[in-house]
């Protein structure tokens, strides 16, 4: 097999011609089943920082995972290598993995009758030809434009932009073979204020299949700055039990909790809090959280899943009750489900949303504390126990008072999910979870 040069279409259909290849070595070898997944990546990545360049990243990379089974056993190996001799030790190496791998009855390929027949375009291809010197030159705007925002601003941290590319092929030996490409840019922006010898250092950034469509650098840099010289003067608050607002941009976390914690995976381990939830209510009557995972031009859309299924849209909270769970063929064999083609993970969710925006949120909450950056990872998935650092706003009287850092917020999943008064119509795009700000009805703020 030659080395794939390129991304797009031409790449792809080169690409299925090499999991073609690997099936049928499988075969040779002596595997029942086999099932291929490639990706082949290309990007281009430049930072600079106080008006000097730092990098400059070309990257292309290439990787083939083989996974085989000898009946109900299994054995996966990988290679970026593509010539026919790497390709042949590496089947060969899983098989031999395989052969001394225990039986599963879980093991093996999805249902023929459910490999995926019709795959649509879902837009999600549109390379830019940017050149390094183009792309600098976005850079250095960016963050001159923040420099130029406030006098406050006094450093910065770096501005990148990023272009990449990539094309993703899966096939098995039910004879189904699927592939897309795709593209992601993004320009991004951190600044650092300084006033009365204290610092703070804030960020913003944009991300899109198209070029064309990302933020100007001028409007990232300022919101960079804004962000920065807006947390000056922070301090912490007195332990208290409020309402608390998270930020859109940080509502998708929450929502990301969920989705982990009613996968199959941990839900077969009984690792999760929401064992044996199906049916449960969880969230208010008015929310429903659903997966729409063939949106044209989605940052996380794909016709098919990890093992071939065609995805399709589906309610995971209904009504706030749990209707379904987050499957893979395994997990679901494991607790005797059908997949709900999850493998890989979900595909845009939406979060049910009201009309008001951030600023009604916070006449709303009346008092407590607006969360617009959460640290470590205090989340216990088998409890649904909740505590990280945080930092964001003081609010009185639906208003913002001043900047709070330094302070915990803590809380029960279970009792998050419960007590959540509204979402905001201010959707983030940027990412799998289309969210607005999400306001909860209490949780422990730990301070001073």
């Amino acid at each position: 097999m030659s080395a794939v040069q390129g991304v797009g279409p031409q790449a792809q259909q080169q690409l299925a011609e090499q999991v073609e290849q690997i099936i049928d070595e499988a075969r040779r070898q002596g595997a029942s089943a086999c099932e291929v997944a490639v990706s082949l990546e290309q990007g281009l990545t430049t930072s600079v920082r106080q008006g000097e360049v730092e990098t400059v990243e070309f990257n292309r990379d290439q990787g083939f995972g083989i996974t085989l089974y000898l009946g109900q056993r299994k054995g996966s190996a990988s290679t970026s290598a593509s010539g026919t001799e790497a390709i042949r030790e590496t089947v060969a190496a899983a098989l031999a993995i395989a052969q001394h791998a225990s039986e599963d009855d879980c093991a093996g390929l999805a249902d023929a009758a459910l490999m995926a027949r019709e795959l649509p375009d879902l837009d999600l291809y549109h390379p830019w030809s940017i050149e390094p010197e183009q792309a600098i030159e976005l850079a250095l705007q960016c963050e001159a434009a923040a420099f130029a925002h406030d006098p406050r601003i006094r450093n910065a941290d770096g501005s990148s932009l990023s272009s990449h590319q990539g094309c993703r092929v899966y096939g098995n030996s039910h004879g189904f073979i699927g592939g897309y490409t795709s593209s992601r840019h993004s320009l991004s922006c951190v600044m650092i204020a300084e006033q009365a010898g204290q610092m703070q250092r804030d960020y913003w950034y944009d991300v899109n299949r198209r070029a064309e469509r990302l933020e100007s650098p001028e409007l990232i840099g300022r919101r960079a700055a804004e962000r920065a010289v807006r947390r000056l003067g922070a301090r912490s608050v007195p332990t208290c039990e409020v309402p608390v607002l998270f930020a859109a941009e940080l509502a998708g976390g929450l929502f990301g909790h969920l989705l982990a914690a009613i996968s199959g995976g941990n839900l077969y381990r009984r690792s999760s809090f929401l064992v044996d939830a199906l049916g449960q209510t969880l969230f208010p009557e008015w929310m429903t959280i659903d997966e729409r995972p063939r949106l044209p031009g989605g940052l996380a859309s794909a016709a098919f899943d990890g093992d071939g299924l065609a995805t399709y849209d589906k309610a995971f909270i209904e009504q706030g009750r749990l209707v379904s769970y987050v499957l893979g063929t395994y997990s679901g064999r494991k607790l005797g489900m059908p997949s709900t083609a999850n493998a890989g993970g979900v595909h845009n969710l939406f979060v049910s949303h009201g009309t008001d925006d951030q600023a009604a949120l916070l006449r709303q909450m009346g008092r407590g504390l607006l969360v617009t950056e959460l640290m470590g990872q205090g989340v216990n998935l088998v409890t649904g126990d909740y505590s990280r650092g945080a930092a964001g706003f003081w609010v009185e009287n639906g208003e913002i008072q001043f900047p709070v850092e330094e302070v915990t917020i803590a809380g029960n999943l279970r009792d998050m999910f419960r007590q959540i008064v509204a979402v905001g119509a201010d959707l983030e795009w940027r990412g799998n979870v289309r969210s607005g700000s999400l306001l909860i009805e209490r949780m422990t703020v730990a301070g001073s």
